[in-house]
């Protein structure tokens, strides 16, 4: 008979933290233990250490992130805050996670790199050297960084955010960094999360719609979304296959822009609204954005395309029929 694993959730009234909760709750096979700011905070490291040294998990699932991108831009105390909540506390939860043998799981995100374009990959055989070989007849290359590619944050939050992988990696021994990006889904619990861009626009969509006029979208900053539910259950899938330690990409499918993923979402709700496509500068934020950071997921099976999971989640949420 299989032993059942405890396994603890941290940040469990989160977007993602409550989705790893259920996930891993409808398994016979694991007990979930969810923390969430009222029990623990990751911040003080004695706290937590003195936590889960006598809860013992087998399993430690990091949904925890300080994500207010602008205010840590200008704000030098919540830059601060940003840095232990995102870079020294995953350094404590790999540490404590070595100590007693957990495996460790660590969220992080697009935005450690937006300083610089990837690479555009050549066909296999290329020398560099353009003759009539054809090897370019027909290669559609894949641009993006995969999970080897050299992080180069665009913002604090960025850097924030590669600050935990690398005391995750400095600290830790049987890890998994996973980093997504722009996550969707249910909402959060917690009284303080943000919401998700489509339950934003969905909402601004709504006001907007004929005769009241028409939204702006940002037509730049391409990159992909991640559907919570669909991270989760992968999430759980690395750790039954005993997935190699290291970092992995898991994103959703079809890359966009923010305008391209507000048509679909309109066309997907029935909205008539009219959407206009305008650049970055037309909303002035206190943060630079990366203009482009599609992840590239070359160690798992791929997820269904965003499209897909969008119309799940607002079939679910009963946003739409």
């Amino acid at each position: 008979m299989k032993t059942m694993q405890k396994v603890l959730v941290i940040g469990s009234k989160g977007m993602l933290g409550q989705e790893l909760v259920q996930i891993f709750s409808e398994d016979k096979n694991f007990k979930v233990i969810s923390w969430d700011r009222d029990e623990v905070d990751i911040t003080n490291k004695k706290e937590l250490q003195e936590k889960i040294t006598e809860l013992k998990p087998k399993l430690i699932l990091n949904a925890v992130a300080y994500n207010a991108v602008d205010k840590c831009e200008e704000d030098e105390k919540e830059f601060e805050l940003a840095k232990k909540v995102n870079g020294l506390a995953p350094g404590y939860l790999a540490e404590i996670a070595k100590k007693i043998g957990a495996i460790f799981v660590h969220y992080s995100t697009d935005y450690v790199f937006g300083k610089e374009m990837p690479k555009i990959p050549e066909p296999k055989g290329c020398t560099g050297s353009c003759g009539s070989c054809g090897l370019h007849e027909n290669f559609e290359p894949e641009i993006g960084f995969d999970e080897e590619a050299s992080p180069a944050p665009v913002n604090k939050y960025g850097e924030s955010k590669l600050l935990g992988e690398q005391e995750v990696q400095k600290n830790g021994e049987k890890y998994y960094i996973v980093r997504l990006s722009k996550l969707f889904g249910k909402p959060a619990q917690s009284k303080d999360a943000k919401k998700s861009f489509f339950d934003v626009m969905l909402e601004v969509g709504k006001k907007n719609n004929p005769p009241a006029g028409g939204v702006k979208a940002v037509d730049e900053e391409t990159s992909c979304f991640t559907y919570a539910p669909d991270l989760a259950q992968k999430t759980k899938e690395i750790i039954e296959a005993e997935k190699e330690f290291g970092i992995y990409h898991i994103v959703n499918s079809d890359a966009c822009t923010w305008f391209e993923a507000v048509e679909e979402l309109y066309a997907q709700a029935g909205l008539d609204t009219k959407i206009e496509p305008v650049s970055g500068d037309e909303f002035p934020r206190p943060a630079k954005r990366p203009y482009f950071s599609v992840l590239l997921n070359t160690k798992l099976n791929p997820l269904r395309s965003y499209k897909e999971a969008l119309q799940e989640y607002l079939k679910s949420e009963k946003l739409i029929k």
